[in-house]
């Protein structure tokens, strides 16, 4: 849906699309859900002005860049982010709230996608090797927990077995794109600087708010102080719903790991024990 400025014809379409007006949010169930990141980088401009920054280039022929974003590769109720193929490489660009080491795995299974749609009309079983784009994959991070600048993931890392020069490797550049951290990257992509200004404020909001009226100042702020406005107010209702989303599934996630990590410890004192006393007990047994 398209701004207007006609708040009373806005609230009219978006009733007819299972938008309630008390709330702002999406009342239909989705597949999926999309992200503020996706949304941001969609068109070629935007998309362009990433891909500069990251590979420190000038490129200014948005045309020839093609995105090839998966429209239905959907892992955990999420999309891939955006990807597209420009100066003979596939980049792969994803944004993520929280630290995941298995994102080389997720990549492989994503660029394998990407390869066979590239090459489907072309005959992979002929003598004459095919030209495919070389991949490049990274992910743009701006969660809680600290991290440094920029990290390398590996598909090897992951293997059961460790190899000194495995025969199929998968690296994965981790930004962190939160306040303070690669301001050269953020300079050189001001859509990018203005996305973590806008996260920034939801998180800052939210340890005296509640997560709507967090996310509802936080936009407020940005257009008053200059921030992805045209975006947010083209976009506001859809945005805001997103966050919502987007902040509860990082808790959600936060959640199922503290949870985890505390069955874990309960679960090796319980063997300790176990062990300790069965240790004891043979232990009086030989005296």
């Amino acid at each position: 849906m398209e701004y207007t400025g006609n708040f009373a014809e806005e609230q009219k379409e978006l009733a007819g699309q299972g938008w309630d007006d008390s709330d702002m949010l999406p009342k239909v169930e989705r597949k999926y859900k999309d992200t503020v990141f996706r949304m941001l980088f969609r068109k070629k401009i935007a998309l362009l002005s990433l891909y500069n920054a990251v590979n420190k280039t000038n490129f200014t022929n948005v045309d020839d860049l093609e995105i090839t974003t998966l429209e239905n590769a959907v892992y955990m109720g999420m999309k891939n982010d955006v990807s597209c193929v420009f100066a003979f490489e596939l980049s792969l660009y994803e944004h993520q709230s929280t630290v995941n080491p298995n994102m080389p795995l997720r990549d492989l299974f994503y660029v394998a996608q990407q390869l066979q749609k590239l090459v489907s009309e072309k005959n992979l079983y002929g003598s004459k090797p095919l030209q495919i784009p070389a991949p490049r994959f990274v992910v743009f991070y701006n969660g809680s927990a600290n991290m440094p600048e920029r990290t390398k993931y590996r598909l090897s890392d992951l293997f059961q077995k460790q190899m000194e020069h495995p025969e199929l490797e998968l690296i994965v550049t981790v930004y962190n794109i939160n306040p303070g951290m690669n301001e050269e990257l953020m300079e050189a992509c001001h859509l990018l600087k203005e996305y973590m200004l806008f996260t920034a404020k939801i998180r800052e909001n939210r340890k005296t708010m509640e997560l709507r009226d967090a996310v509802n100042k936080a936009v407020d702020d940005c257009i008053c102080e200059g921030i992805l406005v045209e975006f947010l107010k083209a976009q506001r209702a859809e945005v805001i719903a997103m966050s919502i989303f987007e902040y509860d599934q990082e808790r959600h996630m936060q959640f199922i790991k503290e949870e985890n990590w505390e069955e874990g410890h309960a679960e090796g004192l319980k063997e300790g024990l176990k062990e300790g006393l069965t240790q004891g007990l043979e232990l009086n047994c030989t005296l």
